[in-house]
């Protein structure tokens, strides 16, 4: 009798919170929407699609849900880059049997629930960067990471002037994967959407309330 076939392993992930929330003037990952936090429905929607979650934020950050926190290695809070740097780079400490990293934002609360099945099956080139997109727009900051272009991640942040993720991205082949807007009744939402204004997080509520 044929033995089954084994599931495929989740990855794990890191939610990115590493930013420096200027233009809200508070950590935009504790804000409420919807009876909960951003970062509550951030992990709520990512958990059951992983292995397992840890947050990218320095140590001393706000942590209520008592998350695993994982600092940047490159100091300064550089950008999502660092933060996929220190994920990728603990996978490998921890000797994770992990191919890939997912990562998404903390400031995004209405991630797909069916972000990582999308993402993976797309991922044919085990060294390819898999990403988001969504009304022809890219999402980098959603999306799985191989771990074999962590050495070439490393070097490249090495540099003080290679900041942006975009300019990392043309280094590799990236794959991205279009999402749908989704019809609700306060009009069409993008999953993708993350909060950075006052505006951004009333509209946000507003979605909350619909969707709850």
């Amino acid at each position: 009798m044929p033995t089954a076939a084994a599931p495929p392993i989740r990855p794990p992930g890191l939610v990115l919170a590493g930013g420096k929330s200027s233009r809200m003037g508070t950590d935009k990952a504790f804000l409420t929407i919807g009876g909960d936090t951003i970062l509550g429905h951030v992990v709520r929607r990512l958990l059951p699609q992983i292995s397992e979650i840890t947050l990218n934020a320095p140590m001393g950050f706000p942590n209520p849900l008592g998350l695993r926190l994982l600092p940047d290695l490159v100091p300064g809070q550089i950008g999502p880059l660092a933060g996929v740097l220190a994920g990728l780079r603990d996978i490998q400490a921890r000797g994770l049997q992990a191919t890939h990293l997912l990562t998404v934002p903390s400031d995004s609360p209405f991630v797909p629930a069916d972000l990582v099945r999308r993402l993976d099956a797309e991922a044919g080139d085990p060294n390819a960067i898999v990403i988001a997109a969504s009304d022809g727009r890219d999402h980098p900051v959603f999306g799985l990471w191989p771990v074999s272009i962590v050495d070439d991640l490393e070097t490249w942040l090495s540099h003080p002037d290679n900041r942006r993720i975009t300019a990392f991205l043309e280094r590799h082949h990236t794959v991205t994967v279009e999402f749908p807007l989704v019809e609700t009744p306060q009009g069409l939402l993008d999953l993708f959407f993350n909060i950075n204004t006052p505006g951004d997080l009333q509209e946000a509520r507003r979605f909350a309330e619909v969707l709850s």
